[in-house]
């Protein structure tokens, strides 16, 4: 690990003296191309490969269910040292047995440790992060608030479910921050006092600069799907975020993948951390049985996905597409065939999003067609297929949005459209 001295991260070891955050005031809270990548026919040019990653790594068969990894035995929730305050809402949840990070990463970040956490969604980390935090605020109500950083409107919402479930009956409050809302209500928002923010870069930024939210009470900073942040060219900003924590004192960082170009930044931002690995954070998941619908010259691409969402196992499906206009087209044409289908893309408002989401879950629309901003941090249960329409720019991608379906080692399937070949 980098000498932390010489990193621009270097953070302050006080952590007793912050505050609960509530904007600018301290103390605890107060409160009461072609249509559709299109068809070859007619169209009088060669042919083009549409990646240029090989097709053979989108094809894999799913194990049978014999051959897949037995789940890993981990401890009962009632074996860990946790307020009884919070084991009876874990029980009122159903939880009776932590999941594998759950298991690693719960007790050394109740100890204050860094925490590197290699882990998709749906793997229980969410809980595996916030568990930690609602513990010591049932040991010091005055511990101060800590902040988690996303890279999407969807997943900071559902880390602020999260909490509202683990916390009910416990007077701890959160407020999520996030693009598509009303700046001058955020800041509203920020007048009263939070144990848990949760927000992306963009808005944490924009609400720092206006000095409706500071961030110097805070002690605990948690990177979710850090991964996705650097993809998205948030890396900037979460560099601001931090360099504007002095009493930082305890950061974990969750990422579904880990590359060599992120490990300077990961040394830069830990400090000895506990490495908790839940899987190789390079591979495809084992149950999901991947496959490539080929596209020969003179066959209609649309047409061939209507004939796939026709069949009856297609009962909840992901769709993805690589631009918004695209996703919007591909949209308009499914639902004048007499599909049910919704969409999400950056250009959606957060309400009409958070529509299409709640049709999608429900099932009242069993398609939701998607730019990658559905790669990351959706936890949907029970989609059934993911079809990737366009193929991903890269293999990082591609992981991520086949991870929408096999959720919880659940079986699912991926199919992904190719023209061309690239062996």
């Amino acid at each position: 690990m980098k000498d932390q001295t010489t990193s621009r991260f270097k953070r302050k070891p006080s952590r007793s003296s912050a505050p609960h955050a509530g904007g600018t005031n301290s103390g605890r809270p107060q409160r009461d191309g072609s249509r559709f990548g299109g068809t070859s026919r007619g169209s009088g040019k060669k042919f083009k490969k549409s990646t240029e990653i090989p097709h053979h790594k989108f094809i894999q068969a799913a194990l049978p269910k014999q051959e897949v990894e037995a789940p890993v035995l981990t401890r009962a929730y009632s074996e860990l040292n946790l307020h009884p305050a919070l084991q009876k809402v874990i029980a009122a949840k159903g939880y009776t047995h932590t999941t594998p990070i759950q298991d690693q990463a719960i007790e050394p970040g109740m100890a204050g440790r860094d925490i590197l956490g290699i882990a998709q969604t749906g793997t229980g980390k969410t809980a595996a992060f916030l568990i930690p935090m609602i513990q010591m605020w049932l040991e010091d109500p005055d511990f101060p608030s800590a902040l988690v950083t996303v890279p999407t409107r969807e997943l900071a919402l559902q880390v602020e479910d999260e909490f509202r479930s683990l916390t009910k009956g416990m007077n701890m409050y959160s407020a999520t921050f996030i693009g598509g809302g009303s700046v001058n209500a955020d800041v509203r928002k920020l007048q009263q006092g939070h144990h848990l923010i949760v927000g992306t870069p963009g808005r944490l930024l924009d609400l720092t600069q206006r000095r409706a939210l500071n961030l110097r009470p805070f002690t605990t900073l948690v990177l979710d799907e850090f991964d996705r942040m650097l993809d998205m060219g948030f890396i900037h900003d979460v560099k601001k975020i931090i360099e504007m924590m002095p009493n930082r004192h305890q950061t974990m960082l969750f990422s579904a993948t880990i590359d060599k170009g992120q490990e300077q930044y990961i040394q830069e931002l830990l400090s000895d951390p506990v490495t908790v690995q839940v899987h190789s954070g390079n591979q495809t998941a084992e149950h999901i049985e991947q496959d490539v619908i080929r596209i020969e010259p003179g066959m209609d691409k649309y047409e061939t996905l209507e004939n796939l969402l026709h069949k009856p196992e297609f009962e909840k499906v992901l769709v993805f597409l690589e631009t918004k206009h695209r996703v919007d087209r591909l949209t308009t044409k499914l639902v004048r065939s007499g599909f049910k289908a919704q969409q999400i893309h950056g250009n959606k408002s957060q309400s009409q999003r958070q529509r299409a989401l709640e049709a999608f879950r429900s099932g009242r629309s069993p398609i939701l067609v998607a730019t990658d901003v559905a790669a990351r941090g959706l936890d949907i249960s029970d989609v059934t297929h993911v079809i990737n329409f366009e193929t991903p720019k890269t293999f990082d991608s591609y992981i991520h949005r086949i991870g929408r379906t096999g959720r919880a080692g659940k079986p699912g399937k991926a199919f992904t459209f190719v023209e061309g070949f690239v062996n």
